[in-house]
């Protein structure tokens, strides 16, 4: 792990030349590229950017080193329009344990709360047990709803 002055991480919102970044950052934490599922998250983030957006990356002296990609719903899938959805959270692992996940993770609270959202969703692998400790730490907590799959 690289350690960081946390005076000098700073959390903006994400911009079109972020794409890059985010896409090395989730290949290094995901363990495998995923640019399709990263390029259509991303063209939304920004698309939506003005009007709700609840995305943001994590920079420290000019370099990326996490993201946090998410909106708020309005009305899709039967959600009230007061829940937000977190997509993606991805953090470069060479500087993981420096609470960039927690920053991110605050500064998309803090949107949230102030566009009047009461819950926010997010989907974990059931095995990922470091992102179930992060999120749980964080307080979040099974939802009442229950993800349902047919597999072809």
């Amino acid at each position: 792990m690289t350690t960081i002055d946390p005076d000098t991480l700073q959390i903006r919102p994400l911009h079109e030349g972020d794409f890059e970044a985010i896409v090395d950052i989730d290949t290094r934490a995901a363990g495998r590229p995923r640019p399709d599922y990263i390029g259509r998250k991303f063209e939304h983030a920004i698309q939506s950017a003005g009007q709700l957006g609840t995305s943001y990356v994590a920079v420290a002296d000019g370099v990326t080193l996490g993201f946090i990609m998410g909106g708020v719903y309005l009305g899709e899938f039967g959600m009230p329009g007061d829940t937000a959805t977190i997509d993606t959270i991805g953090v470069n692992p060479d500087f993981e344990g420096n609470g960039i996940a927690r920053r991110l993770l605050d500064e998309f609270v803090g949107h949230c709360r102030a566009a009047g959202v009461k819950r926010i969703h997010t989907l974990v692998e059931w095995t990922d047990e470091p992102l179930l400790r992060f999120f749980d730490h964080m307080g979040f907590g099974p939802a009442k709803a229950l993800s349902l799959e047919k597999i072809l």
